[in-house]
């Protein structure tokens, strides 16, 4: 049984920085790409960043790029996600997935191309 726990969360003012982990269950992630994804009350999943099994391609959605960072280690079955400047839009609930895949230099975009799911970890940006 694979799962995925994600900590890190927490409240953090404008301007500061929180870094969330994803734990995987050993052995899954030399084989799967590994993407967090994030989800505010009222608004649709989005996702956040993506990163290819060999982190040969890693992908930034607009609103983040510059300001996160992923990172992964496939050893130590985790991902991080660095997250600087963080402003109040940031709030969300953040989920990191897993995606089974035999490309290494593939990412994937869509929540329905991913096979397992975190409950996810609360992320709050006041100003």
């Amino acid at each position: 049984q694979v799962q995925l726990v994600e900590s890190g969360g927490g409240l953090v003012q404008a301007g500061g920085s929180l870094r969330l982990s994803c734990a995987a269950s050993g052995g899954i992630f030399s084989g799967y790409a590994m993407g967090w994804f994030r989800q505010a009350p009222g608004k649709e999943r989005e996702l956040v960043s993506a990163i290819s099994w060999t982190s040969t391609s890693i992908y930034y959605a607009d609103s983040v790029r510059g300001r996160f960072t992923i990172s992964r280690d496939n050893v130590k079955n985790l991902v991080t996600l660095q997250m600087n400047s963080l402003k109040p839009e940031d709030t969300a609930v953040y989920f990191c997935a897993a995606a089974q895949t035999y490309l290494g230099n593939t990412y994937y975009l869509a929540a329905g191309e991913y096979d397992y799911w975190g409950q996810g970890t609360q992320v709050t940006v006041s100003s």
